[in-house]
């Protein structure tokens, strides 16, 4: 594979879930900085969830009996795992995969555990997609205004004179500046801050003065009749804030080796801009540094980035819901699932013993439609691991694979893929292969290639 295309897959796989072989073809012919402003300018204008009406509301107006709330409980349950299994599809299907990563990656940054309401997550989706490349500090404005945060993390108990400190605390220490860099009178006078700070029934952002705490406060050195705003602003103004983030974004897109003088560099550039998190994000990915050696093929996939990327390559679809729930739990990722509110560790926390003979069997199983019997990871609420047993029923459409491999010999078959799929250093020679692909014709070939491929170790990074 020439330079220029590795640098393009290797881009696709951090800022996206992977590229096709037409596109990837396509792309090479231009500019790698006109492919970085696709990417980015396509993320700019972001494509929002739709919001019917919530059914928790439904449950205030007509739940009168228990059976009829129960009935309109499960099926706000139900709405609420919808709403999972059609971002999983539009993380496939979407031409905007910045956008998708972007909303991931905050996902995990702004870790929410969903609660009963679809019309919250879908609330809460879409704030993250609205400032996904925009202004840092709107995006946390946002996130602290979120009915889906201020529900999770209690903000309608903070009222005056019972401040409650979790989200004032989550702010500082996950959300911006970092444990270490605040003090606790910090935490408890944002609390005071953020009081009055609550919801409507309906879900909209609601501020009471009833329950706000008007009272002068000293935050950071700083004193006056502070809100919600005002910690914001406060944090933001600390440089440390950009520094925090831009830590983040080099281990989530980079390296989980920090390096300090490229961080530097990043959290510079963030803080100079006014926290415009585009310029953060072009200054990544149009680094030398971003496309090293060392920062390719370094990167444990997530399960979702694992499973997306299978979908995407073979063009696939789950027939079952339940099979997209299953793989997430088998492989200790369920999105608006996240283990608490500091969201997933990554990097090697994502492989065990038991996770790694599954996700080096996902595409054996997805390829084969077989049925599967393991113990699912816990999920926070489960006391154990629990047994699932469910057959992974797919659809696939391999044909522009085979349609833009037809001309090539089997060693030519062999490297196109071998080098499209596999990021990390790769040393196996197609005679090392053969014994386990079926050659009896070219279809045969390819898709028993591209199976034993997605099974090896090397596969599982990017």
């Amino acid at each position: 594979m020439s330079s220029v295309k590795k640098k393009i897959t290797h881009l696709y796989w951090r800022a996206g879930f992977g590229i096709s072989l037409k596109m990837l073809d396509q792309a090479s012919e231009s500019p790698l900085k006109i492919t970085i402003n696709k990417l980015i300018n396509d993320a700019k204008n972001p494509e929002l969830l739709d919001m019917p009406l919530p059914v928790y509301q439904k449950i205030l107006k007509e739940g009168r009996t228990k059976k009829q709330q129960d009935v309109l409980r499960k099926k706000l349950n139900q709405e609420n795992q919808d709403v999972k299994v059609k971002w999983i599809r539009k993380m496939v299907a979407s031409d905007n995969p910045l956008l998708e990563r972007m909303t991931l990656f905050w996902h995990g940054h702004f870790a929410l555990v969903s609660g009963k309401s679809s019309h919250f997550t879908k609330t809460y989706l879409n704030t993250l997609r609205k400032h996904a490349l925009g202004n840092f500090g709107d995006l946390v404005l946002a996130i602290a205004r979120d009915p889906a945060m201020i529900h999770f993390l209690n903000n309608r108990q903070n009222k005056k004179g019972q401040p409650n400190e979790n989200f004032a605390r989550e702010l500082l220490e996950l959300f911006t500046i970092g444990i270490g860099h605040y003090t606790e009178e910090d935490v408890k006078e944002a609390a005071r801050a953020f009081t009055g700070w609550r919801t409507d029934k309906k879900g909209n952002f609601l501020f009471s003065e009833r329950h706000h705490d008007f009272d002068r406060k000293t935050f950071m050195g700083q004193t006056g009749t502070l809100d919600g705003t005002d910690i914001i602003r406060i944090v933001l103004e600390n440089k440390q804030t950009a520094k925090f983030i831009a830590t983040k974004v080099y281990r989530y897109f980079v390296n989980e080796r920090i390096d300090e003088q490229h961080v530097q560099r990043l959290a510079d550039v963030f803080y100079n801009s006014n926290y415009n998190i585009e310029k953060l994000m072009r200054t990544v990915f149009a680094s030398d540094w971003f496309y090293a050696d060392k920062n390719i093929g370094i990167k444990i996939k997530s399960p979702v980035d694992l499973l997306i990327g299978m979908m995407k390559t073979l063009q696939m679809d789950l027939k079952t819901d339940k099979s997209f729930f299953f793989i997430q739990k088998i492989m200790g990722q369920s999105l608006l699932n996240p283990p608490n509110v500091a969201g997933w560790p990554g990097g090697k926390n994502w492989i065990d013993s038991s996770t790694l003979i599954f996700r080096l069997n996902l595409a054996g199983y997805l390829f084969q439609n077989v049925q599967v019997d393991m113990a699912a990871k816990p999920e926070p609420e489960d006391k154990a691991d629990r047994k699932i047993k469910l057959k992974l029923a797919t659809t696939m459409d391999v044909s522009p694979i085979l349609n833009y491999l037809s001309r090539l010999d089997e060693a030519a078959i062999f490297s196109t893929l071998s080098e499209w799929l596999i990021q990390a250093d790769f040393h196996l020679e197609k005679t090392e292969l053969d014994p386990f692909i079926r050659h009896k014709t070219r279809n045969h070939y390819v898709k028993s290639l591209l199976l034993r491929l997605m099974t090896l170790p090397e596969y599982q990074v990017c």
